[in-house]
Parts: C-alpha cells; sequence; structure tokens
C-alpha cells in the first residue's frame, strides 16, 4: 500500500471511530408529545430517563423518539396507515378505546403474537388493577401496557366566581341548572364572556365525546349503550343532554360557539379558561396535570390561588348512571406494539422496561398522574389525589367494542349540528339514530323514544 492510500485508510479508520459506536438495531417510539409543546413531560420522560437507562442495559440498541405535535384524530389516521403497510413505529402511544376497531381492522396483534409467550411472564401484570389491564385489552388479551388512567371533573375559576358573587371556595353544584345560573351570574358581570365550555364539535374529536357528550349524557342515568350492549340511538337522555349543549351555545349564548367549529378549537377553550373569558370548564385531570403547569403554552398565572374544581353533578339529584348524583368518565392511554415490527423482542423489552417501577417514578417526578401500577403513588400533589379519590368511585368507562369510534363521530357530527344551529336537537338525533343504524345494524340499537 502507497504512503498515501496508507494515510487515506488511516483516515477512515479516525473518522469511523470519532463517529461513535455502530448499533445492532435502532428502535422507533412514537407519542402526541413535544418537548416544551403538547404532552411535554411524557417526550421529557422518554427523551431524558427512559431511552439513557434502557441504552445504557442495552448497549447495542439505539432507540429514536418521534415526537408528533399534532391532534390525537391526526395520529391516530398516521398509525392506521403505517400500520396497514407494515411501516411505523416499533412501539407507540395509544389510546384504549381505539384497540377494538384496530384489531378488527387487522392493523394490532396481541402482545405475546408479536413478541411471543414470554409476555405473559412479566412481573408487572400483577401490579396492575384489573380496571387498568382493561383498558389495553380485547377479548381477552393484551395489546398493550397502560400507562394510566384518568377523571373528569369541572374547573372553576375562582376569581371570576367570586366576581359574580358566588362563593368560590364552596361551589359544588348539584343539578345542570345550578351550573345554568352560576353562568349566567358570571354573563351579568362579564358580558363579552363564555363562562361555560362542554365540548362539542367534530373537530375536538374523542375531546367532544368524553369531556362533552358523556358527561352529560350520565347526568341523565343513560349510556350510550344500554345493559346488553345496544347503541341507544333515540332516547329521552340524548334529547335532554342536545338541549343543554342549545341552551349553551345558541339560546344563551353561555359557551363560546365559534370555538366548538374551529380546527384548533380545543386549544382555544384552553386559552379561554387562562384569559378568564370562561370560568368553567368541563376536563380531565389531563388539564391540570399537562395544559396548566407553569411553563406551559396555557399556563395559569397563580393556577393554585385561583383555579378550583366541582364534581360534575346530575341533570337532577339522583338522576344519574347508578342513581348517581355525581357523574364522571374514565379512560386510558398506554402503549403498544407495531405488529411488523422487525425487532418484536427487543421493543418488547423497551415497552416492559417502560412500564417496571423505576421509569413509572421516573415519570412521576416530572408529570404526576394517576397511574395504571398500584404500586406507584401520586408523589405530593393534592390535587391529583383528592380529584382520583373523590371521583374514581362514581366512574364509568367507554364501551370496548369495534363500533365504538365510528359512533364516536357521529356523536360528535350532532353536536356539532345542535351547537352551529343547523339542525334542531330532535332533527340531530334523528339523523344520528340513522347512521348509527347503518353503522352498527338495526338489531344492535334501541330506541327509547
Amino acid at each position: 500500500m502507497s504512503n498515501r492510500l496508507r494515510s487515506l485508510a488511516l483516515s477512515l479508520i479516525g473518522a469511523t471511530a470519532l463517529a461513535g459506536p455502530a448499533f445492532a438495531l435502532d428502535l422507533d417510539i412514537t407519542c402526541r408529545c413535544v418537548i416544551g409543546g403538547v404532552n411535554s413531560g411524557t417526550a421529557e420522560w422518554i427523551e431524558n430517563s427512559v431511552i439513557p437507562a434502557f441504552e445504557a442495559a442495552n448497549p447495542d440498541i439505539n432507540v429514536n423518539l418521534n415526537q408528533f405535535g399534532g391532534e390525537d384524530a391526526q395520529l391516530t389516521q398516521q398509525l392506521a396507515l403505517d400500520f396497514s403497510t407494515g411501516a411505523g413505529p416499533d412501539v407507540t402511544a395509544f389510546d384504549g378505546f381505539l384497540i377494538p376497531s384496530f384489531v378488527e381492522g387487522g392493523l394490532l396483534k396481541p402482545l405475546e403474537e408479536v413478541a411471543g409467550p414470554e409476555v405473559n411472564d412479566w412481573s408487572g401484570w400483577a401490579a396492575l388493577s384489573e380496571g387498568s389491564r382493561a383498558l389495553m385489552q380485547y377479548q381477552g388479551k393484551y395489546y398493550g401496557i397502560p400507562l394510566g388512567t384518568d377523571v373528569r371533573m369541572i374547573y372553576t375559576r375562582k376569581d371570576i366566581l367570586a366576581e359574580a358573587g358566588i362563593d368560590a371556595d364552596n361551589w359544588q353544584p348539584t343539578s345542570w341548572e345550578d351550573i345554568l345560573d352560576a353562568a349566567r351570574a358570571i354573563k351579568q358581570v362579564r358580558p363579552e364572556s363564555f363562562p361555560i365550555q362542554l365540548n362539542a364539535g367534530v373537530a375536538m374529536g374523542e375531546a367532544t365525546t368524553m369531556q362533552g357528550y358523556w358527561l352529560a349524557l350520565l347526568g341523565t342515568g343513560e349510556s350510550v349503550m344500554d345493559e346488553n350492549g345496544k347503541y341507544i340511538v333515540s332516547s329521552q337522555g340524548i334529547l335532554d343532554t342536545l338541549n343543554l349543549y342549545k341552551t349553551i351555545y345558541v339560546d344563551e349564548q353561555l359557551g363560546d360557539q365559534r370555538a366548538q367549529l374551529l380546527a384548533d378549537g380545543r386549544n382555544r377553550s384552553f386559552a379561554n379558561f387562562r384569559d378568564g373569558v370562561t370560568a368553567l370548564l368541563f376536563e380531565g385531570d389531563y388539564f391540570y396535570r399537562s395544559v396548566t403547569p407553569e411553563g406551559s403554552e396555557f399556563a395559569v398565572p397563580n393556577r393554585d390561588e385561583v383555579m378550583g374544581w366541582a364534581k360534575v353533578p346530575a341533570q337532577e339529584p339522583g338522576a344519574g348512571i347508578r342513581g348517581q348524583d355525581f357523574v364522571t368518565i374514565s379512560g386510558g392511554t398506554g402503549f403498544v406494539l407495531n405488529p411488523a415490527t422487525d425487532t418484536p423482542k427487543e421493543a418488547w423489552a423497551l415497552l416492559s422496561f417502560m412500564n417496571e417501577p423505576e421509569m413509572q417514578n421516573a415519570f412521576q417526578a416530572i408529570q404526576p398522574r394517576i397511574t395504571a401500577r398500584t404500586d406507584i403513588e401520586i408523589p405530593n400533589n393534592p390535587f391529583l389525589t383528592e380529584t382520583s379519590q373523590t371521583l374514581l368511585p362514581l366512574t364509568t368507562a367507554r364501551p370496548n367494542d369495534e363500533n365504538y369510534n365510528a359512533v364516536s363521530a357521529e356523536i360528535q357530527r350532532m353536536t356539532e349540528a345542535v351547537v352551529s344551529g343547523e339542525l334542531s336537537p330532535e332533527e340531530a338525533m334523528d339523523q344520528y339514530k340513522a347512521s348509527v343504524i347503518a353503522i352498527v345494524g338495526e338489531e344492535n340499537t334501541v330506541s327509547l323514544l
């Protein structure tokens, strides 16, 4: 070899060494999370805790986090496309209610089918409550590991309630009329405000169904399905719920009608609460832990002084689901494996590693929340401790049904038709009835009127 070639070879060797180690394989993980943006805590946890610790324990594996900043529905669409073509991340965040429709569409497989029977030997299953495990199960099989659950409530701006002459520290409505009366009092002193935010419309997606429609419907004593597993397509409860929307957004303009129809409507609802335009916001504990902390885009100044919460009342005392005075509903998210991953054993190793106590406690240090594991406590967070202890005994859950996602989309269209003024509650319900029958078949529906 000539001196020139020898010099070139040595240069290439040196450059390779400086470039760092060559990994045996790469793993990709995706979540709707962006450091400094949406679900920042989740992104920080994965990037700064999970990945360094996992790579240290598995030096031949390189993990890449894909930070997705779009809406939930956009990520769902992307995952459906990816999974249908054998593409996409090895591990991804996933909302449990989507599992049945993805499974029936051939887009998800049980964990043991993807990664092998050793999945069932994971010690963490014993630390999950039955309800938590069910969040990521379908027909008795695990499709993912749940990260946590949640509860829903009415967030209040105590400073604005007080301005309207309401005892903000002790305000607890016991009926829908109590909520409307408080909003009317606020509207009197702040005519340009929109005191109530009860999510509606298509743009907000499942946030409309969960943070809006369900919370009202459960207060009538009804659910989306009856006790026989049939979808209720016409009822007094549906009409009462739609008339509540009409009162808030059309008749009395107690809510920001336009925000329900905009693509960024949910973010606008957060801004309205932050800016004091809205004083009564129906939302999940996500709003407290992810949306309003100091440093967040929608951080509420002096949050712990000006922000309070109340239970969601039934339409009238005792009229709620199961005869309850107050209602709420819980969902749950977790992480699943791509059924087409090229590295199933390693992907499972990452997924299970993320859900070990050490990693879960690291997440709690960044963003305290209601966890799926019974052996992980909420550290030093009186708000989440109090709300979870109060509301979890009152909660219910969405149907674990393959058609729920499509039916939920029709619920969103129904509320939008009323809120926009396009249809009356009766007309919107008739349209919903026809649409749901087309989705599930008339034999799987029931009319109570």
